[in-house]
């Protein structure tokens, strides 16, 4: 039989497939969801959302979604260019001062850099593009991200700073590389949602709830859990000698309210509200007659906008992110497929997605309207090609 195209035998591959990896340990459990048009044509779960405590996954169980946040503040970003509140060409400076005198690294270490002033100013493009030079103190591959946990800033900030202290603390740290040049994972989603507060006057929390997560109807996707949800939430795991092992040293940071809400990482979701974020992608901007963007804003969002057309292979500056790079190109808010020939994969081109740290996915296909998602707790995602092996199950099962 069929649903939507798909061949209901080769989509139940995906779930064995998936369940041999909490059978030997190395995941507790998984939420997937596939879609073609807007519609669910498979889904499944499978294992323990808490191992602990013997919790299965369910309908409604939290996930910590880390950087999948990035494309939701990237939407909020684009509503507000949309009501020609700000030009993507705008230096960030114009909504957090403190950018205006921005350094790049150029050459030295960590503790005694030698820094240059920036050829042009950090903009809002390539804050959405990640073409900003800022980083991640926890990628460990670069002088500036020593300096950015030198200066409490490798998950998380430091205690009790707010986004607009993190921002401030950020525009005087170096950048990687000068702005435009190339490509780096790093805090620039964070900065966006803190351009967001200033032009709409509003908290992040309070504007991505009023302007996305109530519009869609997703009712559960927040910042922390309390209360009694806390027993819908997920544990948190980290691999170790192929097992997943509890990390709450990070995990319990859910359970409360984050002086820094960052717009990079911070959203907590389910399975069912995130693929209304989805259908609203696939949907060019709507979906259920709820419209937030216009179609040619998606499409805009979704291209390559990388220098020169190239891909992240030709100007990744290095270390850990949430894609493979050869053939991928990067928008505003999602990296895009340009070719899948040179990195092997199952992708369609014009396929836009993302991920976050602890394995979770999703993508949107609109050659051919095929959608997924992906929800498990396992740090870091690059432990298993969870993603890749996705693909190549749902696209296999894709007949018609």
């Amino acid at each position: 039989m069929t649903t939507l195209g798909f061949d209901e035998d080769r989509l139940a591959r995906i779930d064995r497939h998936f369940q041999r990896y909490v059978d030997d340990g190395r995941l507790t459990g998984f939420q997937l969801q596939v879609g073609r048009h807007g519609h669910v044509a498979h889904e499944a779960s499978y294992g323990l959302a808490d191992v602990e405590a013997g919790r299965p996954v369910a309908e409604d169980t939290l996930w910590r979604i880390y950087s999948m946040t990035k494309p939701i503040v990237s939407v909020a970003a684009m509503i507000l260019w949309e009501e020609g509140l700000f030009e993507l060409t705008d230096p960030v400076s114009r909504f957090i001062p403190s950018f205006a005198d921005a350094q790049v690294y150029d050459k030295g270490s960590s503790t005694t850099p030698f820094l240059v002033p920036a050829t042009e100013p950090v903009r809002l493009w390539h804050l959405l593009s990640h073409t900003s030079g800022l980083t991640y103190g926890f990628l460990q591959v670069h002088p500036v991200d020593a300096i950015y946990r030198a200066a409490g800033f490798e998950f998380g900030a430091p205690k009790g700073m707010d986004l607009a202290g993190a921002c401030d603390a950020w525009a005087g740290l170096p950048l990687r590389f000068q702005p435009g040049t190339a490509w780096g994972y790093g805090v620039s989603t964070d900065v966006l949602g803190r351009v967001v507060e200033v032009v709409s006057g509003q908290s992040l929390d309070a504007f991505v709830r009023d302007r996305i997560l109530a519009p869609l109807g997703m009712k559960d996707t927040r910042w922390w859990v309390e209360g009694a949800d806390t027993d819908r939430l997920a544990a948190l795991y980290a691999a170790y000698q192929g097992q997943a092992v509890r990390y709450d040293v990070l995990g319990t940071a859910a359970l409360r309210r984050p002086a820094m809400l960052s717009g990079g990482g911070g959203l907590i979701s389910t399975a069912a509200d995130y693929w209304q974020f989805v259908r609203m992608l696939l949907g060019s901007g709507a979906v259920d007659g709820t419209r937030l963007l216009a179609p040619r804003t998606v499409e805009l969002m979704t291209r390559n906008h990388l220098p020169g057309g190239r891909d992240l292979a030709a100007l990744n500056s290095g270390g850990f992110a949430e894609t493979i790079f050869d053939g991928i190109g990067f928008g505003l808010g999602f990296a895009t497929t340009m070719d899948q020939i040179p990195g092997k994969t199952a992708a369609s081109p014009g396929e836009f997605y993302w991920g976050g740290l602890a394995s979770t996915a999703f993508w949107v296909d609109p050659s051919t309207g095929v959608a997924a998602t992906f929800f498990t707790q396992l740090l870091p995602s690059s432990t298993y090609p969870i993603r890749a092996q996705l693909r190549q199950l749902v696209y296999s099962a894709l007949i018609d």
